[in-house]
């Protein structure tokens, strides 16, 4: 008997199972409201994503590394003259990030309720451990899988480990996400399949070229097409 080619399913979480950049962005229009009498918003905005690219390395992903991205580009802008009150303010919106309600994205439950079972489902984000746990708890959607993996960033090397301590290798395995650098180029390059798909706002950070000639590259409009993708696989 011919081995299934496909065993274990990887799925990020943020903008794949439930909304999380649009939180961001209302959060970053409030911050540069707040400053908006010292520079333009648009100037604001660019100054927050390099303080962001710097901090990476520091502070990973996530609302706290934001947070403090945005109490950096404050001080900057304003060249030290920031008010406490609005270094109060910052604060108060990365705490409103940090509960922030859930919304599951489209086809979520009924695809994972029609894979569970039949393949190992494993949960791979990275981001702030509270608040992933949070957003998991909160989304109901946990005993759909047999492992929770929340990672500092995604490599080949995590994915390699990952599909091989929980399933068959990364061969057998299948990653599905929105971030083009972080879910689907790596996993391919481990080897194994990367099914994107898009969602309407994507961190500038995040943003790749698709990686159209790998054969294991997949795209679909939204989860609901993913099990018939993985039957053809068959």
């Amino acid at each position: 008997m011919t081995a299934r080619p496909l065993t274990t399913i990887g799925f990020d979480a943020d903008d794949t199972l439930w909304q999380n950049e649009h939180y961001y962005r209302l959060t970053e229009e409030h911050f540069t409201r707040l400053l908006a009498d010292f520079a333009e918003g648009a100037k604001i905005s660019e100054r927050l994503l390099e303080a962001e690219k710097r901090n990476l390395a520091h502070y990973g992903f996530g609302i706290k590394g934001f947070t403090l991205s945005m109490i950096e580009t404050a001080i900057e802008i304003t060249e030290g003259k920031v008010p406490a009150s609005v270094i109060a303010k910052i604060l108060d919106t990365g705490r409103d990030l940090l509960s922030h309600p859930v919304e599951t994205l489209p086809h979520v439950r009924d695809t994972l309720e029609t894979l569970a079972g039949k393949y190992l489902l494993v949960l791979i984000t990275k981001g702030d451990l509270f608040d992933q746990e949070r957003k998991l708890a909160q989304s109901g959607l946990g005993d759909y899988f047999d492992a929770i993996e929340i990672v500092s960033d995604k490599t080949a090397v995590t994915y390699r480990r990952i599909f091989s301590k929980v399933g068959d290798g990364p061969e057998r395995a299948m990653m599905v996400g929105n971030s083009l650098k972080s879910d689907i180029v790596p996993a391919i390059a481990a080897g194994s399949y990367g099914v994107f798909v898009p969602h309407e706002l994507t961190w500038v950070l995040e943003r790749v070229e698709e990686p159209k000639d790998a054969p294991r590259f997949r795209r679909i409009v939204h989860l609901g097409e993913l099990h018939g993708l993985i039957d053809g696989l068959h």
